[in-house]
């Protein structure tokens, strides 16, 4: 075989026996396959042939060829800090998220491998996972054949004597008793030792007092008083009663370890879309493509047709459409033009465009929805508390009913009397092990928040999971949460006399030096109308009021109602229609020339096109819906009327959106809040529930329980 002579491989073993079948190495785990019934087949690479353990390792070596092919790495693979940041890496308890510890290990509490508290993209083997199947299915092999030989007497199957019959259960029982129970005998004795008794203390107490008698009588039955003797004076035994429980359990954690391992599925996928690789530009204008982990923030990268996004940045050059739908469930590509932020792991169009990166590594809005969802599957909804604390009383109440069972068969039972009381005492240990105590609500919990992140709802905290059912009153904040946040010029209304393109030119010349939310929208609307913008001179700006400056030698001034009272401008004349305008949920501001009011002007934040079917469908549900907002209460009465919503409170700032939250709290009302700016922060942790858009601010996201990633209220 040409695998032999390959640079990249490691130095052959000693030569194999005349006959024996050559082996060559898997390139990407390392391991020993005979080609031609490697389970993983072969791929082709380089102008050679290479077999596979498992269709895994062929898929990434089928990826990335290059990366498997490379020089070995030297015999120390990795430095002492790298070795020691390893070892450091936070590890956590899936049932006691409070147990944290640097490196591996297993948890004083309740004995479980620790897993790592950073879920990563690159899912290595679970080795505890490995070990319980492999541990299953020997103790399985072994178990079957005895339970065979202990329950044949009932169907008059008879195969062996009953003084061969023991000696024969014995040697079928150790390896299942000493090497299969052994990490279930570990995890008990600790959970003595650290006075925290669990599941795994009645198993090995229930299993290690059946194999210890059943080996005493076995191996010195002479020594077995006459009342626990059965037919025959033979002292009987209860191998496969052990053997079978300890199987039986294996089972059980074979099952849980692969259902916590795909858990994370979801998660990996999503982790999965961001490419290994980018496209960096350099100073000088040389592309390469460079290792995603080598991205820096401030780097040029280009995203060509086809390719994902390697990071979450703003687009500097060039023009496509990007299909955001793993983040947003929307099908439809959203157009990016530069200046337009980017997310890593989204799929370019057609076009191309060149990014400049602003978020890496654990920064971007991937790593944060594993972070996320990983802080959340590890969070205890109050029921699991509870489960916890009624588990810590249990496991002694089993104790000493099992104590209270052997003492009454032993004195009042049927003979043999201390055979039927070791029996039923074990029996109670075994049948009152609280294994679905302990693992049903930990795993639904999971379960629910990986389904969650799919669907592009981040459950954060556990208690949101459990308290959301009960909420009775939904308070949403409006603009960014039912509304897009994007104000639109909506209306110019003007004196008789002025020409409307004139008086929105004028407007949008002062707004060029604005930073005013509005600002974007006026001259958005300008530009839509292909308008000259003049120059502006003398610029000045009064925060909260307005603006005003020189335009063609004239004072031009724009602003609300208390800007212009303040400079003793009179706008009766308009008031009618800014009130209309108003009513309408538009923002009204104000255009004078020389102190003249001649125009208003009217910008509208456009109601989300999903907003009113989440609306009715969370009405449906019997939920009151309250906007909570700083804008003004006539632009909000506007909104909560064209969508039906029960209440409004406006004109709130931001620590007052807290206190309107623990007014309702006060009213007996079960709150939950929905909003997505740093105003909203503090009423999004003050509500028994927040729920924050993905589509707004870092704080906000931190600050609730539940985030919509998308943006869409439906989400709830």
């Amino acid at each position: 075989m040409e695998h032999a002579s390959h640079e990249h491989e490691t130095p052959a073993a000693a030569p194999a026996a005349a006959g024996a079948p050559v082996k060559v190495k898997d390139p990407v785990c390392g391991m020993m396959v005979t080609p031609g019934v490697a389970k993983g087949g072969t791929a082709s690479a380089a102008g050679h042939e290479y077999w596979f353990c498992n269709p895994k390792c062929r898929e990434k070596f089928v990826a990335e060829p290059a990366k498997y092919l490379a020089p070995p790495a030297p015999l120390v693979p990795q430095t002492a800090d790298e070795a020691a940041a390893e070892a450091a890496a936070i590890y956590t308890c899936p049932m006691h998220p409070e147990i944290r510890q640097a490196g591996p290990g297993s948890c004083p509490k309740c004995g479980m491998a620790l897993e790592p508290e950073e879920v990563t993209a690159e899912e290595g083997p679970n080795l505890e996972l490995i070990a319980m199947t492999r541990r299953f299915w020997v103790s399985a092999a072994l178990s079957i054949p005895l339970l065979v030989l202990a329950m044949g007497e009932m169907v008059g199957f008879v195969p062996l004597s009953s003084r061969v019959r023991p000696w024969v259960e014995l040697a079928l029982a150790t390896p299942v008793i000493g090497w299969g129970g052994a990490p279930f005998f570990v995890r008990g004795w600790q959970s003595i030792q650290n006075r925290s008794l669990n599941m795994f203390t009645l198993i090995a107490i229930g299993a290690g007092s059946a194999f210890v008698y059943s080996v005493v009588a076995t191996l010195a039955p002479s020594i077995i008083p006459a009342g626990m003797r059965g037919h025959g004076g033979s002292a009987p035994v209860y191998f496969e009663a052990a053997a079978v429980i300890i199987t039986l359990v294996l089972l059980g954690q074979v099952l849980e370890l692969r259902a916590r391992s795909a858990t994370s599925g979801a998660i990996r996928a999503l982790l999965g879309l961001a490419p290994k690789t980018a496209r960096r530009i350099a100073a000088d204008q040389s592309e390469s493509d460079v290792p995603l982990d080598s991205v820096q923030v401030g780097d040029r990268l280009r995203v060509r047709p086809g390719e994902r996004v390697p990071v979450d940045g703003v687009v500097v050059e060039g023009s496509s459409s990007v299909d955001e739908s793993m983040l947003t469930g929307e099908p439809i590509p959203v157009e990016k033009t530069p200046d337009a932020k980017v997310t890593g792991g989204t799929l370019n169009g057609t076009g191309g465009f060149v990014l400049r990166a602003e978020r890496v590594g654990r920064d971007t809005l991937l790593a944060q929805i594993v972070k996320l969802v990983a802080e959340a599957q590890r969070s205890r909804a109050p029921i699991q508390r509870l489960a916890d604390r009624v588990a810590a009383w249990f496991v002694p109440a089993v104790l000493v009913v099992a104590a209270v069972t052997a003492l009454v068969w032993g004195l009042a039972g049927p003979e043999p009397r201390l055979a039927h009381a070791l029996v039923n005492a074990v029996a109670v240990l075994i049948i009152a092990c609280p294994c679905a105590l302990g693992l049903a609500t930990p795993m639904s919990i999971m379960v629910a928040t990986g389904r969650g992140a799919s669907l592009g709802v981040l459950i954060r905290k556990a208690e949101a999971l459990e308290m959301l059912e009960r909420v009775d009153t939904l308070v949403v904040d409006k603009t960014g949460t039912l509304t897009e946040g994007r104000p639109r010029l909506v209306a110019v209304t003007t004196v008789p006399g002025t020409v409307e393109a004139d008086a929105l030119a004028l407007a949008a010349a002062l707004e060029r030096s604005s930073e005013h939310p509005l600002a974007a929208a006026i001259l958005a609307g300008a530009a839509d109308r292909k308008l000259a913008i003049p120059a502006v001179r003398d610029f000045q700006s009064t925060t909260g009021g307005g603006v005003r400056g020189v335009v063609d030698g004239k004072l031009v001034s724009l602003g609300n109602a208390a800007f212009f009272a303040a400079a003793a401008i009179d706008i009766a004349a308009l008031s009618a229609e800014a009130d209309r305008a108003r009513r309408e949920g538009q923002t009204v501001v104000y255009l004078a020339v020389d102190g003249t009011a001649i125009a208003t002007i009217g910008v509208a934040d456009p109601i989300k096109a999903t907003t009113a079917e989440a609306i009715t469908a969370l009405h449906a549900d019997g939920l009151k819906i309250v906007v909570l907002t700083g804008d003004n209460a006539i632009t909000a009465g506007a909104v909560a009327r064209t969508l039906g919503l029960d209440d409004v409170i406006a004109d709130v700032r931001p620590e007052e959106k807290r206190s309107a939250i623990d007014r309702l709290h006060r009213e007996g009302k079960i709150v939950a809040m929905a909003g997505d700016g740093v105003n909203d922060a503090p009423a999004l942790a003050a509500a028994d529930v927040g729920i924050a858009m993905g589509t707004g601010t870092d704080v906000a996201i931190q600050s609730a329980g539940i985030t919509l990633v998308g943006g869409d209220l439906r989400g709830i």
